[in-house]
């Protein structure tokens, strides 16, 4: 659809209490530019910042033209699709995942103003809205990663297509199966270094305020299962399908993080301008808990792991969305990524704006 570059900034998010954030000593937040329900992000090499959405029909392009870290100019790249959350760059193309379909914008920057009908590269995803948003990403391998979600809270599946990642070809050929077992993953990423892919995975609900934990995990390899809806957090039989096959069946999480947290996007910190310790340790946003009596989440975590790619710690990077004592809610994080000068930008659906993590 035509569309003129609008404000990227407007006076909406001055009245975000951002001093509520709280950082480790050095680092600083600020808005990096406002759209409507932020989710899922991809930077292409020359800083145009391209967004997918859950709740709304769009997807949106940011860019910083002045160099004050601020986005100032602004487009919708699309509108009237199902829950285009997923969006990837490649190549100068754009790809933008719905629920069951990828869409590609070939040479998007060229026309951002106008960037006319996209091709439909692959369109026999299932229908289920139930966890049917997808995050998109390439891998190392040139390959497009795209996970399909449980269509329920807890169900085995009859069409292995379900709770999986698959992957294919940029063209949309050689769809293949990846990982299986995976409930509803919404955001992974691959070590700067050994090249495995890691991504975050959603507990079922309805076990209770503490159980199951999420989780954190990776894959070395094609072909693992990790456990869903058998087996949670590793060790945690299902009280449904549990008695069907066992936990040691399957493979087990890198680390088991808080019950409901609800984690998303991930990414490992390849920047410079952090301190030396974020070197290539996972940032992960924690988007919040629904299923729980006492609200958690809404937070940024820190998995640091040591240099055989084992996960030594989970701690908190980043809190403040959150009123503990009040459990009142501000601000959502989906979605994290390092921008080329080593900050940090970080989505938030339930805001509607993008950060921008410094540290100075």
């Amino acid at each position: 659809m035509p569309s003129d570059a609008m404000p990227a900034i407007t006076e909406a998010s001055a009245s975000l209490p951002l001093d509520l954030i709280k950082l480790p000593k050095g680092f600083s937040i600020s808005v990096y530019a406002e759209v409507e329900d932020a989710r899922s992000m991809a930077l292409s090499p020359s800083g145009t910042l391209f967004i997918g959405n859950r709740s709304e029909d769009k997807v949106y392009a940011v860019k910083d033209t002045d160099g004050d870290f601020k986005a100032d100019k602004k487009w919708v790249i699309a509108s009237g699709l199902n829950m285009p959350n997923g969006v990837a760059f490649r190549n100068g193309d754009l790809y933008v995942a719905e629920v069951n379909q990828i869409h590609k914008f070939a040479g998007i920057e060229a026309k951002l103003d106008n960037p006319g009908k996209s091709q439909i590269i692959y369109d026999k995803f299932p229908t289920e809205k139930h966890h049917g948003w997808k995050y998109i990403a390439f891998g190392p391998d040139g390959k497009l990663y795209v996970p399909i979600g449980a269509p329920c809270n807890i169900c085995e599946s009859k069409d292995q297509i379900f709770a999986s990642i698959h992957r294919m070809n940029a063209d949309g050929t050689g769809l293949e199966l990846f990982a299986s077992g995976v409930r509803n993953t919404v955001g992974f990423t691959w070590h700067p270094q050994t090249k495995n892919i890691w991504f975050t995975d959603n507990g079922r609900d309805m076990m209770g305020d503490d159980l199951p934990p999420c989780e954190l995990n990776t894959a070395p390899k094609a072909g693992m299962h990790f456990g869903y809806p058998y087996c949670h957090g590793g060790t945690i039989s299902d009280p449904e399908f549990g008695n069907k096959r066992p936990c040691t069946d399957f493979t087990k999480p890198a680390q088991n993080l808080g019950a409901h947290v609800a984690p998303l996007g991930l990414k490992f910190y390849t920047g410079k301008m952090f301190p030396a310790e974020y070197q290539n340790q996972i940032i992960l946003a924690e988007h919040g808990s629904w299923n729980r009596s006492k609200k958690n989440g809404y937070k940024l975590g820190l998995a640091k792991m040591d240099a055989m790619g084992k996960v030594t710690s989970y701690t908190t990077f980043a809190t403040g969305w959150m009123d503990d004592a009040t459990q009142k809610v501000w601000g959502r994080p989906v979605d994290v990524l390092v921008m080329p000068d080593g900050s940090m930008l970080v989505s938030d659906d339930q805001a509607g704006v993008i950060y921008r993590i410094s540290y100075k």
